[in-house]
């Protein structure tokens, strides 16, 4: 009889192993030595340790599914019961036991994972969902539609869900697609309605314009071309292939019209400043009878150069106020002096005469004060007429003083 630690042969040749329950049959053996029979039931032992280890190595270092780690432990488990093999085969119930407990714990993990991985899709695309609904009440037609767009790839990346949850989500997502793409058709076709509208309201302008385009009622139809652009602005844009057309024709009428007004213009710009200029001339010859000396004559000089005036034809519209300014200044300088001979032989006029020549003398301390205030703020046109109101003004007071002499005398 032959034997070790862990097992031994009787004079039968059974083999034995020893466990914690007692010995237990092993097999038989009958082809050699006893020592042969324990050496091969030995390796069997040493089989299954390497067996073992290799599955602890798979569990611990690779992805093996639970299930197949459990039907590998089950299978080694197996054998180990069947005691077929000479060893410490607790020790190896022990490592399987271990090995249960990880695989066990491994699922759990995975299961935990899942669960979250679960839990995180399920928030994604809530949040995909929400966002999609969102921009489901876009105008952004463009931004709104490629950012759908990159929802749908972002959706198709992650995980499903269970049935039932991922089926609801992705009926609100593909609803708020559709509500968008709905509102973005309707969109668009009512702006292709409205700029074939403009197309028919431009054409109509075009036309108007063209046929206005050789008038030479400068006047009304200048002030039309500005209501025809009026109208353009407010009709919106027509389709990008007929919007640069109609502008151009629009356009060119409009061209053809001003280039001619501004032809015309320029003839009449020419006449004009010939004619103010021999206006400035009267105005200087009416300045020069100031101080009024001889009223009489002053007064029918003075209608002699407005006839000669009233001859003259229009002057530029910007130069007008200031030459018929001077005309005014002497004109009033005029009437003031026959105001003032009036009061004078008037009887009632002597009580006022005093009043007056205050008045006069007031007025003429503030034009000084005026023509000093306008030097002093360099506008010297300003400062010029007041200097040509204040001569008048200054022989009218020299008048009223001489007139309250006469008063006074």
């Amino acid at each position: 009889m032959s034997s070790d630690p862990w097992g031994r042969v009787d004079e039968t040749g059974t083999v034995y192993v020893r466990t914690a329950d007692g010995e237990q049959v092993v097999g038989s053996w009958a082809a050699g030595s006893p020592e042969e029979a324990l050496a091969y039931f030995e390796r069997k032992y040493e089989g299954l340790v390497v067996e073992i280890g290799l599955l602890e190595k798979r569990v611990k270092t690779t992805d093996l599914s639970a299930k197949d780690a459990q039907t590998a432990i089950d299978h080694l488990r197996e054998q180990v019961d069947a005691h077929h093999a000479v060893g410490d085969l607790e020790a190896l119930k022990t490592r399987l036991d271990k090995l249960v407990a990880t695989v066990e714990a491994r699922r759990e993990e995975r299961k935990a994972q899942r669960a979250k991985q679960s839990d995180e899709a399920r928030r994604a695309k809530e949040d995909l969902v929400t966002e999609a609904e969102q921009l489901a009440q876009s105008d952004q037609w463009r931004a709104a539609g490629e950012r759908l767009r990159a929802l749908v790839d972002t959706w198709k990346g992650l995980p499903r869900l269970d049935r039932k949850s991922d089926d609801e989500l992705w009926h609100r997502f593909s609803h708020a697609r559709s509500a968008f793409s709905k509102r973005r058709k309707a969109h668009f076709a009512q702006l292709d309605a409205q700029r074939e509208e403009a197309r028919k309201t431009k054409e109509r302008l075009v036309s108007e314009a063209e046929a206005l385009s050789g008038s030479t009622d400068w006047g009304p139809t200048a002030a039309r071309y500005r209501e025809l652009m009026a109208e353009w602005k407010a009709a919106g844009r027509a389709q990008r292939e007929h919007e640069d057309d109609l502008w151009n024709r629009f356009r060119g009428a409009q061209d053809v019209f001003f280039a001619a007004r501004s032809g015309v213009f320029a003839e009449r710009d020419a006449e004009q400043a010939e004619n103010l200029k021999l206006k400035e001339e009267l105005a200087e010859e009416a300045e020069k009878l100031l101080p009024i000396s001889d009223l009489k004559g002053t007064r029918a000089a003075f209608r002699s150069i407005n006839e000669r005036w009233e001859a003259i034809g229009h002057v530029p519209r910007d130069a007008r106020p200031k030459v018929e300014g001077r005309m005014h200044t002497v004109e009033r300088a005029i009437q003031e002096a026959e105001e003032a001979e009036w009061r004078r032989t008037n009887p009632e006029a002597r009580a006022r005469a005093e009043g007056l020549t205050g008045q006069l003398q007031a007025a003429v301390d503030k034009l000084r004060g005026q023509i000093e205030q306008a030097r002093a703020q360099g506008n010297a046109s300003r400062a010029d007429k007041l200097e040509r109101e204040l001569e008048g003004r200054q022989a009218l007071l020299d008048q009223a003083l001489k007139g309250l002499q006469e008063f006074g005398g």
